[in-house]
């Protein structure tokens, strides 16, 4: 049986505003606010419940932070207008952002100063799956704050890891995942653009390794927008810097050696350079393509 609550996200992005739907979905009353009003605008028309932020921090059983990074998980948090001082005992702040583990551990512990649950929540699954409420959320923190939780969690993911019972745990998976994830995406990048040099043809090309030992869940997911012409993005080439940067801190902090994340960074970091950062991340293969001379589907069209 749904437990009804009243939820506010903040950050209606490619991935925060298919959380809202999925919320909205399983008939929580859900309250979207992001810097660009068109967003809010949008959900509320969708039927997102309406009100000004201050009003209904305090009335909210959860608080979904789906920003971009611990910069600014930390300003809605503690900011100037920051939500936890407004927000009422017991209230829980799912913390969405890819974010060091020491952030998350310090976040968790000045919310427990005003009484307010956290749980370090980041999240993987794409736009689509957000959409759909078949997110995978890598969880950890208090008993308590995963009850409180509970009923958000249920309306967003698919799949939610109980990693622990303090914050921390839950984005030192989520670092070792957007390793994987970021890797995955330039090795595609570059297995695809090496195929075109021996004429390989990229649809060819996702045909066949997609159901060979090489694939990957982004080579499945990210090719095809190759094959399409279509960076329209859905995840851009630009989270690749900030995430593989967290992961390098992390790595440099353990004193451990990441080659293979450095060399994708650098990828990421070129595309950018070429004003690629807004793109979806597939995008970094037009890197591959600058270099090697080659053009990608749709290239010739424009």
């Amino acid at each position: 049986m749904i437990k009804r609550q009243t939820t506010a996200i903040i950050g209606l992005g490619s991935m925060g505003y298919g959380m809202a739907q999925s919320l909205l979905q399983a008939q929580h009353v859900t309250h979207g606010f992001d810097i660009a009003p068109e967003k809010v605008e949008a959900f509320a028309a969708e039927g997102g419940a309406q009100g000004v932020l201050a009003d209904v921090a305090g009335t909210a059983d959860a608080i979904v932070v789906a920003v971009l990074n611990a910069a600014q998980t930390a300003s809605v948090l503690f900011g100037d207008a920051g939500l936890v001082p407004q927000l009422k005992p017991g209230t829980v702040v799912l913390a969405c952002a890819t974010v060091p583990p020491d952030f998350a551990r310090a976040m968790e512990a000045r919310c427990g100063e005003y009484g307010v649950l956290y749980l370090d929540a980041p999240i993987s699954g794409g736009s689509v799956k957000a959409a759909k409420g078949q997110l995978s959320i890598m969880a950890s923190g208090t008993p308590e704050a995963f009850a409180a939780a509970r009923s958000a969690l249920d309306a967003m993911a698919e799949t939610v890891f109980e990693l622990g019972d303090a914050a921390g745990a839950g984005s030192a998976m989520k670092a070792v995942n957007q390793l994987l994830a970021g890797v995955h995406i330039a090795t595609m990048a570059e297995a695809l653009t090496f195929g075109m040099t021996q004429g390989v043809e990229p649809a060819d090309f996702v045909d066949v390794i997609s159901k060979c030992a090489g694939t990957s869940w982004m080579l499945e997911n990210r090719a095809p927008h190759i094959v399409a012409g279509d960076y329209t993005p859905h995840s851009t080439v630009n989270i690749w810097p900030k995430d593989l940067g967290i992961v390098l801190d992390i790595a440099k902090s353990a004193q451990f050696s990441a080659p293979i994340t450095a060399a994708a960074m650098q990828q990421y970091l070129a595309a950018a350079g070429m004003g690629l950062g807004a793109e979806d991340d597939a995008a970094v293969a037009k890197v591959y393509a600058r270099n090697a001379g080659l053009t990608l589907p749709g290239q010739d069209e424009a």
